[in-house]
């Protein structure tokens, strides 16, 4: 069950500091560089980290899903996840191909919220401290309830130490992998 938050933008870094210390442990693991980014760096410099960590995120869930759900030969998913180009939107549409569902448009609207402020700041356009803040923010929260989701359908979570999600389960051949991922519209190279 996803706990739904009212959205309390923080006034300065120590409230947002407060925010992430409040986190669960996976995220504040798998986010661990953030507070040094907070402390020493300009908030720019956060906000592109906490992104660079959700592509990542992403990218592992596809191929975590890919292997878990869908026994896929680790080897050819770990080449098809690196052989497509990921957007925003191809991702939904993945995401709903390999996990069967769709990420509720709460969750995603968290994640199109700090998308805004962080275009702006990669295309040099004047942003606010406090929007950089509430950006960095509403990062933490989409990997929390993403988590949720995710380890719901799937029982792992991208935003957190991935080691053993597969468990024992037998994986496809890789010629039979192949033939799963191009029905699932990836592209092999």
């Amino acid at each position: 069950m996803i706990k739904e938050n009212v959205l309390t933008i923080p006034a300065n870094r120590r409230q947002l500091k407060q925010h992430f210390d409040d986190a669960p442990e996976q995220v504040r693991e798998y986010f661990s560089d953030l507070l040094g980014l907070l402390e020493n760096f300009p908030l720019d410099v956060a906000l592109a980290y906490v992104f660079l960590r959700v592509e990542l995120a992403h990218n592992m869930a596809l191929y975590c899903g890919v292997v878990k759900i869908h026994n896929a030969s680790k080897e050819v998913a770990g080449a098809a996840i690196d052989a497509n180009h990921v957007t925003r939107e191809s991702f939904l549409e993945m995401f709903k191909t390999v996990f069967n569902l769709d990420l509720p448009t709460a969750i995603c609207n968290l994640l199109e919220n700090a998308e805004g402020v962080r275009d702006r700041v990669v295309h040099g356009r004047k942003i606010l401290e406090h929007e950089k803040r509430e950006a960095i923010m509403e990062v933490i929260q989409y990997a929390e309830k993403f988590n949720e989701i995710v380890y719901a359908a799937a029982r792992f979570r991208p935003f957190g130490n991935l080691k053993g999600f597969h468990g024992d389960g037998q994986s496809l051949s890789k010629a039979a992998t192949r033939w799963v991922l191009k029905g699932m519209e990836f592209s092999l190279s």
